[in-house]
């Protein structure tokens, strides 16, 4: 058995509700639990204890990102998160500070990570559509993939130590939604990844 935190990082806005994040968020855990694996959800509306959500990346042997993409990023709620929490880590609980040693100032910069051994796995939901990414003809991401355009918070998670499990992604999600599809296409994608 192992630990899975699940954060669902949805902000709700009146255009927004959140019903496919809370559908996943859900969904995962639902597979994870019959599967045989520990569980706990952290929903960022819902607010936040910091030391609390530091044990929780402790306890975790893997951490699912459940968030909308919005600006091309996580909710502001959710970036306020990483500011108190992720900050409050930096003194051994996730990382000792940047990794560098007075001995070498100017090496492994983002090495002093404490969570190795540990995954994360992104789960996405966006507006744009799945052609928009890989494709450099296309006038926004120019060729760029869904991982490159994430490739900040995936620095994050390594500045922790963490590995990267494959990301998940819904695309189109709210003018050409498939949302009982993107549920069964998650479904496969943690059934793979966790044997469940």
């Amino acid at each position: 058995m192992s630990h899975v935190l699940i954060i669902n990082a949805h902000h709700q806005y009146p255009f927004s509700e959140g019903r496919l994040n809370a559908a996943l968020t859900a969904k995962a855990d639902e597979l994870l639990r019959a599967g045989g694996h520990d569980t706990r959800i952290v929903n960022i509306d819902n607010g936040w204890d910091v030391e609390q959500e530091l044990a929780n990346h402790q306890w975790a042997d893997t951490m699912i990102l459940q968030t909308p993409v919005n600006w091309m990023g996580v909710p502001w709620t959710f970036k306020k998160y990483m500011d108190e929490v992720y900050t409050a880590g930096m003194g051994g609980a996730l990382c000792h500070g940047d990794g560098r040693h007075h001995d070498a100032p100017k090496k492994n910069y983002g090495a002093g990570g404490t969570l190795e051994g540990k995954h994360y796995m992104l789960s996405l939901t966006f507006n744009a559509p799945a052609e928009a990414f890989n494709d450099p003809s296309e006038y926004l991401f120019q060729g760029k993939s869904v991982d490159d355009l994430w490739l900040p918070m995936h620095m994050n998670f390594r500045f922790f130590g963490m590995q990267a499990l494959p990301t998940f992604a819904c695309f189109d999600v709210m003018k050409n939604g498939d949302f009982d599809g993107d549920l069964e296409r998650f479904k496969t994608h943690l059934t793979t990844l966790f044997a469940v």
